[in-house]
């Protein structure tokens, strides 16, 4: 899997003591649920990834991708992988081009947690979305197929694919804020005072209308791999956090990319708009038109999307908490978890200073 991604984040090393199993059980299971596995496995763990422990699984000339449970106490409904699982199994065959499925096993005598295996997709996945190795000529195709996937999820009808049951329809917004409210408040380790403000004004300014599809929860370039050579994604990865839920919610977290920079996460904040048509990267209003002009859309209302995006702001806040309570008690997926972790509060003051600028309009 080649990568654009410096040694921190591209490739495998050996698996981390933490998140260690027994390697003959795995075979065993394997071999009873996968047709034509044959050969010595070999297990190494992929350096990427803040969440789910993920490893490269290989057998003669097979290669399959293993995502497990992190062991040690989780938040609630967190790390659900027999939800991926099912996700990804229902979209095949549609216009989301997603890895192919194999097996999901929930006995614990197995590696000790859940875990699910599926094909491993060789490609292209890019970290930095600035795109910096990538010729400013070919950026746009990139993007125009970042944005096509996205859009062609939205329109995927759930209850066809048999996702009919994969969440709640309708509200989604108000459950998001209590959810995330109740995740932060379970892995708090210090007091951000932007977040107690967002805590409090998010459910009481939450926008009118509703939609429901189905939603990633955590779309961005590199949770996409893309054609070693053409600018075409041949699969979407981590599906840990998707559900049914509101496009334009889902679609805002993807956005996020072009207000963050290097303080709160890989983004395009830094860039300005002279930089960025250099570089041929879309702007964010070009990017959203886009994406309208795919799902038949005439726009989206300026205070919405400005309440989605603070949304996610506060969202990611939560799940970045959750991964340095997790870097704290040593179990975290990465070994850069910690660093992660710390950039839950300039996150949370930038959202923060997002409703302070949406009060004064």
């Amino acid at each position: 899997m080649s990568s654009t991604a410096d040694s921190t984040y591209v490739g495998t090393r050996p698996v981390s003591p933490q998140h260690a199993f027994d390697e003959g059980k795995l075979a065993a299971f394997i071999r009873d649920q996968v047709t034509d596995f044959q050969g010595a496995l070999t297990v190494s763990q992929f350096k990427g990834g803040q969440s789910n422990p993920t490893f490269l699984v290989q057998a003669g000339t097979q290669q399959y991708v293993l995502r497990r449970k992190p062991p040690g106490v989780l938040l609630p409904s967190a790390h659900a992988v027999d939800r991926e699982f099912k996700v990804i199994s229902a979209l095949a065959g549609t216009d989301v081009p997603v890895a192919k499925a194999h097996a999901l096993c929930q006995d614990p005598e197995v590696i000790g947690t859940d875990f699910y295996l599926m094909d491993y997709v060789p490609g292209r996945i890019f970290w930095d979305p600035k795109l910096p190795d990538v010729p400013a000529h070919e950026r746009p195709a990139l993007y125009d197929e970042l944005n096509r996937v996205i859009a062609a999820l939205h329109r995927v009808n759930y209850q066809a694919v048999g996702l009919g049951d994969y969440g709640k329809p309708g509200e989604y917004l108000a459950r998001q804020v209590a959810r995330w409210t109740k995740q932060y408040r379970a892995a708090e380790t210090e007091r951000i005072e932007a977040v107690d403000n967002l805590i409090e004004w998010l459910p009481a300014n939450l926008p009118v209308g509703d939609e429901t599809s189905i939603v990633h929860g955590d779309y961005r370039f590199d949770n996409v791999i893309f054609h070693p050579t053409e600018p075409r994604i041949l699969a979407v990865l981590d599906w840990e956090l998707s559900t049914l839920g509101h496009p334009l919610v889902d679609f805002a977290y993807h956005c996020m990319t072009w207000r963050m920079d290097g303080s709160t996460g890989r983004g395009l904040g830094d860039l300005t708009p002279e930089q960025m048509a250099q570089m041929m990267i879309p702007s964010e209003s070009d990017y959203v038109k886009r994406y309208c002009t795919r799902t038949g859309r005439d726009g989206i209302p300026e205070r919405d999307w400005s309440y989605y995006m603070v949304f996610n702001m506060f969202r990611l806040t939560g799940i970045l908490q959750g991964v340095m309570k997790r870097a704290l008690q040593g179990n975290a997926a990465s070994a850069e978890a910690l660093a992660t972790g710390k950039r839950a509060r300039p996150l949370a003051e930038q959202a923060w200073r997002m409703v302070e600028q949406m009060r004064a309009a």
